[in-house]
């Protein structure tokens, strides 16, 4: 789903889409890099994207917000304070100290891998992935796989802007995807 389809709705989606800023070639020839930084300078279009999502998921039961590294700890933590739920860090490998599980990920130019505390979520618990942007989806779906291993229910993943040529969200096996933004 996409709030964005609905942009008529709500004028704050104008708003946060002129807030961010696109940087070509970065960080390679080819690529359109959505930049949120000049969102976050903004800050009435930036409370704007953190009200639209807290909207969204209060009341849902939702006990761990998931904010995957770097952006989505920007996103996530708001987010899961507002809905009065945990904030879980997927980090990239040998940031977090103890004992962690690991999920490799192709993305849309290269790959990685995410970490997660072992511990950090309990099985049963209904989850939220948070990012900035799903491109092709390894991201997200690494996301889901660790919190999925560790017996947590994936409840949606939240992302504030969409790149849908790449088709990454066909690559969530099913989880739905909520988005601000669609990006062309």
């Amino acid at each position: 789903m996409s709030a964005w389809k609905d942009k008529e709705n709500d004028p704050r989606l104008e708003g946060i889409a002129s807030a961010i800023r696109v940087v070509p070639n970065f960080p390679k020839p080819g690529i359109m890099f959505k930049d949120i930084t000049t969102l976050l300078l903004d800050p009435n279009a930036f409370k704007n994207t953190i009200d639209l999502f807290v909207e969204r998921y209060s009341g849902k039961g939702i006990d761990a917000v998931a904010g995957v590294e770097a952006r989505g700890f920007i996103f996530g933590p708001p987010i899961a304070l507002a809905i009065g739920a945990k904030f879980i860090p997927l980090r990239k490998p040998r940031k977090l100290p103890g004992e962690v599980i690991s999920e490799k990920y192709i993305l849309e130019y290269g790959s990685d891998c995410l970490e997660m505390h072992v511990g950090a979520v309990q099985p049963g618990e209904h989850a939220l992935v948070v990012d900035d942007l799903v491109a092709t989806g390894g991201t997200l779906c690494a996301a889901i796989n660790l919190l999925e291993r560790a017996g947590a229910q994936v409840v949606e993943c939240a992302c504030v802007i969409e790149l849908p040529e790449l088709k990454g969200r066909q690559k969530l096996n099913g989880k739905p995807l909520y988005v601000l933004i669609e990006s062309h």
